[in-house]
């Protein structure tokens, strides 16, 4: 993906003192050049669910291949750092790059689970520790809020159109922008954040505020009165047919025209006249049945009149399951009436605060809403505000390394890996399968102990029809090795992952956990080095 990169913060000094002081400590040592293994992995699924969409893997390459440390780095770090150390080292940190590192990974936008490395750091250790907190920084985020989009979009059936709207409530400029991005890598369809469209190309969108509904006080504000037929180009009086189909339309209604806003009306009116082949207004300033709804659809009327159609309207408040039932009741007795059955097919706009669990709630109890735009929940994930990826040293000049604690779900799995998916004739996801690096993959049509990694007794044999490697070498030799997907290739295929999980692994309530089985190789590599490793006890 050749594109302008807005992470201009994403460089080597983005990242903790003690990475710089394990660095300066391995160089001193003289381990700097040992061969390491890093696996970069998560423990649990966010949000209560089953399953995570993986993302970042873009920025993290970008990041690799630009990676130099610079003189005004350097002098920083000369500076800051205590000065018993070396100043060879500093000499030494301006010829780092990451020219002898390999990063095999998942490809962007794979479901993935629990345990299973995203992305496999092979090089020295210096540098694969290095990039740690880095990787991790560009993956996490973006991993969440990919994941929090297909959650958002799976609460409701796929015809719906989700837009992402969360650029004034996101983590600064930057969580705005990867926000963005991400959640349209995991099914959103358009943004209103501009400059994402212009990097990304996400088409944008947008409608308009409150704000300017409530600039006009009366149809006297209004400079400009007469529209310009669509497709004869005759001048029409727009604001007289906009009153004028107020009176029929509240007519129709059995309303009184009386109860809508004149300035909403001129509003409306104004922006119509801007926008008349995208006119969508925002109807709930006042009161959406008694004004907000006539007078667009006085507009709306108005516009067919002189050739165009309206594109809908947007609820950013109330009750919204009812209010849109209503309005679409209305749209269609007023296309009925009127002879117009577009009408009755016209959008129907929600926002205000909806998070997944709104969402649902709207499923359970019935609307008419075509479109969303989320923006608070969505970007700042707050159900759940970090997915808690980790990096974890696994392998150091081909010997395995574990992590122990007494929290099983927190030791390391050791020593390099193969990851494999199998699927059953159906193509759907049965289990994920890690195997030691120097064991043959695992073939379609056989039968394969699967094994789970902590639990002795939980295995099954499992016969695959078909078997996916997952990982691909995406970093050697200096520079990205794959040529990278577009953003509309990678959420196609994101999209196409979630659908070859079962249904009760993605649903919202109690949904079944999916397994991660290791082979019975790794498995007694496994618990062979945790006996190893673990301290025996002295009782006296």
């Amino acid at each position: 993906m050749e594109m302008e990169s807005h992470l201009n913060a994403v460089q080597p000094l983005l990242t903790d003192l003690y990475q710089i002081s394990m660095a300066y400590a391995y160089w001193k040592s003289g381990k700097n050049q040992e061969e390491a293994t890093f696996d970069l992995f998560f423990r649990k699924n966010p949000f209560g669910g089953e399953y995570t969409l993986f993302a970042g893997l873009e920025d993290c390459l970008k990041f690799i291949e630009n990676y130099k440390f610079h003189t005004s780095d350097v002098d920083y770090l000369r500076k800051t750092m205590p000065a018993y150390m070396e100043k060879e080292f500093f000499d030494f940190m301006l010829t780092i790059d990451m020219n002898d590192v390999k990063i095999y990974a998942i490809p962007e936008g794979s479901v993935v689970f629990p345990h299973t490395p995203l992305l496999r750091v092979e090089g020295p250790i210096l540098k694969a520790q290095l990039i740690e907190t880095t990787l991790l920084t560009l993956v996490n985020y973006a991993s969440l809020v990919a994941t929090n989009a297909v959650r958002f979009r799976a609460a409701t059936g796929q015809n719906k159109i989700f837009h992402e709207f969360g650029l004034r409530r996101a983590q600064g400029p930057d969580g705005g922008l990867s926000a963005s991005k991400y959640s349209y890598i995991g099914g959103f369809n358009g943004t209103s954040n501009v400059l994402a469209g212009k990097l990304y190309g996400i088409p944008i969108r947008g409608t308009h505020a409150h704000a300017y509904v409530s600039s006009y006080r009366s149809l006297d504000e209004l400079k400009f009165r007469d529209l310009p037929d669509r497709i004869s180009s005759e001048i029409h009086p727009f604001s007289q047919l906009c009153v004028t189909y107020l009176d029929k339309v509240c007519s129709t209604l059995g309303s009184s025209a009386l109860q809508t806003h004149k300035g909403e009306l001129a509003a409306f009116i104004s922006y119509a006249i801007a926008f008349p082949s995208d006119f969508l207004a925002l109807v709930d300033t006042y009161d959406v049945l008694k004004s907000g709804l006539p007078n667009f659809l006085a507009v709306a009327l108005a516009l067919h009149e002189c050739n165009y159609k309206a594109i809908g309207l947007r609820l950013d408040s109330g009750d919204l399951a009812y209010l849109s039932s209503k309005v679409r009741l209305i749209f269609i007795k007023i296309a009925q009436n009127f002879n117009l059955p577009y009408i009755e097919h016209l959008n129907i706009v929600a926002s205000n605060d909806i998070n997944e669990d709104t969402l649902n709630s709207l499923e359970n109890q019935g609307h008419s809403i075509d479109t969303f735009g989320i923006g608070t929940h969505l970007v700042t994930c707050q159900k759940q505000p970090a997915l808690g990826c980790v990096y974890k040293l696994v392998e150091l000049d081909s010997e395995p390394r574990i992590k122990l604690s007494q929290d099983i779900e927190k030791v390391t799995i050791p020593g390099r890996k193969n990851l494999y998916r199998f699927f059953n004739g159906n193509g759907e996801a049965l289990c994920d399968f890690m195997t030691h690096i120097d064991e043959p993959a695992p073939k379609a049509g056989e039968r394969i102990l699967c094994r789970h990694p902590f639990g002795e007794t939980k295995r099954a044999n499992v016969t695959p029809t078909s078997v996916r490697c997952m990982y691909t070498l995406y970093w050697a030799n200096g520079r990205i090795q794959e040529t990278l997907p577009t953003w509309e290739e990678v959420r196609t295929y994101a999209l196409g992952q979630i659908e070859t999980l079962r249904k009760d692994h993605r649903r919202n309530l109690n949904p079944t956990p999916y397994k991660v089985a290791v082979s019975n190789r790794l498995y007694e590599y496994l618990h062979q080095l945790w006996m190893r490793s673990i301290p025996i006890g002295e009782i006296s």
